[in-house]
């Protein structure tokens, strides 16, 4: 292949530092300075040159938004510092508590009569985007992994997707640092979110629940090129780790930096003096909610002196130096047409409100859930009635209550029904217990409630058995327990709706390869009443084996940390079953390994102590308190004067402060892994 002449060069990486400049001046500063027909022609153009001269393709090129083939999964990023969630105020007296603790925390303390002194903190008030958090790293000005926040402590790799956003740059402009990590918003603006949605239902597709969600969906999507069909935008709030650039004194330097190197910001933004002035920002800004281009749900604010922060610290999982207060939940009028009941899993019978179609900020609300009998007693609603439905946290509908109408007494009661809707079997609620359940055990939708949690991502995991797949699969008589997937052929899953041979294919490899999961995710996966993800840690290694577990006795079950009589009770009933027992039988047989944990014989090296895991860690925290249950200990989420170590990472917060008041030892992630090594595990 020849090389590229000179000229050749010069004009493509003339083309991308071109392509570049017009992103900034349209994304960051509003200001385009060229049509979008004569963008393309410069990005065609550029498109033209790297495929005659593929030599000539850099990583930061435009043209490599959409470069990368679909993957099979996501990998973990562990975040060099916690990406925090804030607390929420929900008025101005919890706002006015805030600012009081802030003042309170960098000593700034009242006088004798109990009234505050009068200096006051500086602050940043900004919109709070309805987004979803990630977090961008770029390594000498490009950018080389976008993250998801996850559980603060370590996200998932979507590097590819997220270079399908084109206001999010593939290179810095101008001076930038060795190492910058920027954190921020991924949102649908919301005049895409409605056209994307009226395009869906005029296709026969299940619209969007929300902005949100539907920017969530879409940057956990395998294949890139879908993300890339889908119109996310990014903003700006906020950084991570920088390492060999300026040094910053205050929250809004660093904003007016990010913006210079080419990410756009979140605007508008203030720099307010005190809190009368947050005050004045945040009802400013909560008649115009509705005309932001994004969903917004209230106002972050940031104490703007980054020292200041910095002595503030942070708790465990949210920032002192920072609170979202939020704004009043939207409510709007609407008739309810319909209750009706859904059975879940465990056979929990949820009675929904099927609404008369309302838009509330922007989003249109058909149905949401009434939860219960006792709830729908409490309401007094009927079907009929005109209720007002409100966006808790501006994300989930609830009904708030009834608009008092003179036919009510006229309209019948609901009564949740005494058999199963879906398969007519009796429906009994317990004592002590708010839910109704279906007792029938071949009930179809709670087949499909189970083979939904069975194949879900922190069970087995099975990529591409979604919903509608289950559905059909259930609706055929193909699956009646999770069992029947291993028994699934290609032939089978090809005939299904919008099913072709490759991609049965990918699900009949995903489903092999379940086969190898931990013990703890296959106890989980089950699916068994009041066994979640911990639970099912703990009872794999303490028992070691899944006969070990389904052969305990309730006493044994009652006996180990964490396991009480509740819990015990389920267990025993759940194994006692003579479907089940064929259901572990049936998937031995058909492959599934059910690995053993190794249990220590007697007591461990860490019998008797306890663990408390804060801060943010390399290892992650289930791996890290499977550690310690492995040698004997036991991993909390409190401290107590019971507590003998914590693990303390950076961002530790409450529980380290709660540690070093109660005098309980604090140790680092090193110290804790020579323990470890000095233990045998």
């Amino acid at each position: 292949m020849p090389k590229a002449p000179e000229n050749i060069v010069a004009e493509a990486e003339k083309l991308r530092e071109e392509l570049l400049r017009h992103s900034y001046l349209y994304y960051v500063l509003d200001k385009p300075k060229v049509s979008d027909a004569e963008y393309d022609r410069m990005m065609r153009r550029l498109e033209a040159i790297e495929e005659q001269y593929p030599e000539l393709v850099t990583p930061d090129s435009p043209t490599q938004r959409v470069g990368a083939a679909p993957a099979e999964g996501f990998e973990a990023v562990p975040h060099r510092l916690p990406m925090l969630s804030l607390n929420n105020a929900m008025d101005e007296a919890e706002m006015h508590e805030w600012y009081r603790q802030v003042r309170s925390g960098l000593g700034i303390e009242g006088g004798e009569d109990g009234t505050l002194f009068d200096e006051h903190v500086e602050s940043v008030a900004e919109p709070k985007l309805d987004g979803v958090a990630i977090e961008l790293v770029y390594e000498d000005g490009t950018l080389t992994v976008g993250a998801t926040r996850g559980d603060g402590f370590t996200g998932e790799d979507v590097t590819q997707n997220i270079k399908t956003i084109r206001s999010i740059p593939l290179k810095l402009m101008g001076d930038h640092p060795r190492l910058l990590e920027v954190r921020g918003e991924v949102y649908f603006p919301l005049r895409d979110f409605n056209e994307m949605n009226r395009r869906r239902k005029q296709q026969d597709k299940e619209p969007f629940a929300n902005p949100r969600n539907a920017a969530a969906g879409s940057l956990r999507q395998l294949d890139p090129k879908v993300t890339a069909s889908r119109p996310l935008q990014f903003l700006a709030h906020g950084f991570g780790t920088v390492e060999g650039g300026p040094v910053f004194e205050t929250y809004s330097e660093v904003s007016d930096y990010i913006k210079a190197v080419g990410l756009p910001t979140i605007t508008p933004a203030k720099v307010c003096k005190d809190l009368g002035e947050v005050v004045k920002f945040y009802n400013e800004l909560l008649p115009k909610r509705d005309h932001m281009p994004f969903e917004m749900d209230g106002v972050v604010v940031k104490v703007n002196d980054l020292s200041r922060q910095e002595a503030l610290g942070a708790r465990s999982r949210s920032p002192r130096f920072a609170i979202a207060w939020k704004f009043p939940a939207r409510q709007e009028q609407t008739r309810l047409e319909e209750i009706t009941v859904q059975v879940g899993r465990t056979g929990a019978l949820t009675p929904v409100a099927r609404l008369k179609r309302v838009n509330i900020g922007g989003v249109m609300v058909e149905r949401t859930t009434l939860h219960n009998q006792d709830e729908i007693d409490r309401l007094d609603v009927r079907a009929g009635d005109t209720v007002i439905v409100q966006r808790a946290g501006d994300v989930i509908p609830e009904v708030v209550q009834i608009v008092p109408d003179a036919k009510h007494d006229g309209r019948e009661k609901f009564v949740l029904p005494q058999t199963c809707p879906v398969c007519g079997s009796p429906v009994v609620r317990l004592e002590g217990e708010v839910v109704a359940r279906c007792t029938g055990i071949a009930c179809p939708a709670q087949i499909e409630g189970w083979i939904r949690h069975f194949t879900s991502r922190t069970a087995m995991d099975i990529e591409g058995v979604g919903d509608k797949l289950v559905a059909q699969l259930v609706d055929r008589d193909l699956v009646k327990n999770p069992a029947d997937l291993y028994r699934l052929t290609i032939e089978q899953l090809a005939g299904l709706e919008r099913m072709a041979e490759k991609s049965a294919g990918n699900i009949i490899a995903a489903i092999e390869a379940s086969k190898d999961r931990p013990l703890e995710r296959i106890v989980f996966a089950l699916g068994i009443r009041q066994v979640g993800e911990h639970v099912a840690q703990v009872l794999a290694a303490h028992f070691g084996s899944i006969e070990a577990i389904m052969n305990a006795t309730e006493e044994e079950l009652s006996e180990v940390r964490e396991i009480g009589p509740v819990i015990a009770k389920s267990l025993r009933e759940y194994f006692s079953r003579d479907d089940i027992r064929k259901l572990i039988d049936d998937l031995h047989e058909l492959g599934v390994r059910f690995p053993c944990t190794e249990v220590a014989a007697g007591p461990g090296p860490f019998d008797g102590l306890t663990f408390v895991f804060t801060g943010a860690l390399s290892m992650s925290r289930p791996d890290a308190e499977r550690l310690v249950t492995s040698l004997g200990g036991r991993a909390s989420g409190n401290v107590s004067k019971k507590t003998d170590y914590v693990v303390a990472g950076p961002g530790a917060g409450s529980k380290l402060d709660k540690a070093t008041g109660l005098g309980v030892k604090v140790i680092d992630e090193e110290e804790f892994r020579k323990m470890v090594e000095k233990a045998g595990g």
